[in-house]
C-alpha cells in the first residue's frame, strides 16, 4: 500500500527554496519505497488549485518557510487558514486551541524554516498550529540562520527522508 507525503512549502528566496528542494529530494530517497510524495508550493491554496481535500489525503507532511517579521510566510499561514478546521483542528468555545478532532490526527511532519535573524517565532508558530491538529512532530523542526550550507541541506534531506520512512512503518 502507498503512502501520500505532501510537502507544502513557501520558498521565495534562494535559501528557502534550496532546503524545499532538498526536504523533497531527502522523500524520494531510492531506499525508501512505498511513499508518493506530493509537491505543492503553498500559494496554490490562494489560487484554488489545492484545498482541505488535498491535506486530508496525504499521510504525513513536510513543511517549509521563510521566517517572515517573527513568523511562518502568509503563503503558509493562508494555507492552515483555509483548511484548519476541515482537516481536524479543534477550537474551544472561547476560540482557543482545544482538542484535534480525528481528520488528520496523529499524523507525522517535519518543518523547515529559513531566517536572517530569527526563527523561533515561526517555529512556535507553526508548532502551535500543528499541536492543535494533533499532528506529531517527527524531529526537531530545522531552523536555518543565513546562508545556507551543505550542512543544512543535509540536515533537510534527512528530514524529508525521516518523515518518508515513517510514513512506511504504518
Amino acid at each position: 500500500m502507498s503512502r501520500r507525503l505532501l510537502v507544502v512549502h513557501h520558498s521565495p528566496t534562494n535559501a528557502t527554496a534550496a532546503l524545499a528542494d532538498a526536504l523533497v529530494a531527502g522523500a524520494r530517497n531510492d531506499a525508501i519505497e512505498g511513499v508518493e510524495v506530493e509537491v505543492r508550493e503553498a500559494l496554490a491554496w490562494a489560487r484554488g488549485e489545492a484545498d482541505a481535500d488535498t491535506i486530508l489525503a496525504a499521510d504525513g507532511y513536510l513543511l517549509a518557510t521563510p521566517a517572515n517579521l517573527g513568523t511562518m510566510s502568509g503563503a503558509l499561514k493562508h494555507v492552515f487558514d483555509s483548511t484548519f478546521l476541515h482537516v481536524g483542528g479543534g477550537l474551544s468555545d472561547d476560540g482557543s486551541a482545544g482538542e484535534a478532532e480525528a481528520g488528520t490526527r496523529g499524523r507525522p511532519f517535519g518543518l523547515v524554516v529559513h531566517g536572517r535573524y530569527d526563527t523561533s517565532g515561526t517555529v512556535r508558530d507553526v508548532l502551535a498550529i500543528t499541536g492543535a491538529l494533533g499532528w506529531r512532530d517527527a524531529g526537531e523542526p530545522l531552523a536555518v540562520l543565513g546562508a545556507v550550507d551543505d550542512a543544512a541541506l543535509a540536515a533537510a534531506s534527512e528530514l524529508g527522508a525521516t518523515v518518508a520512512a515513517l510514513l512506511t512503518m504504518w
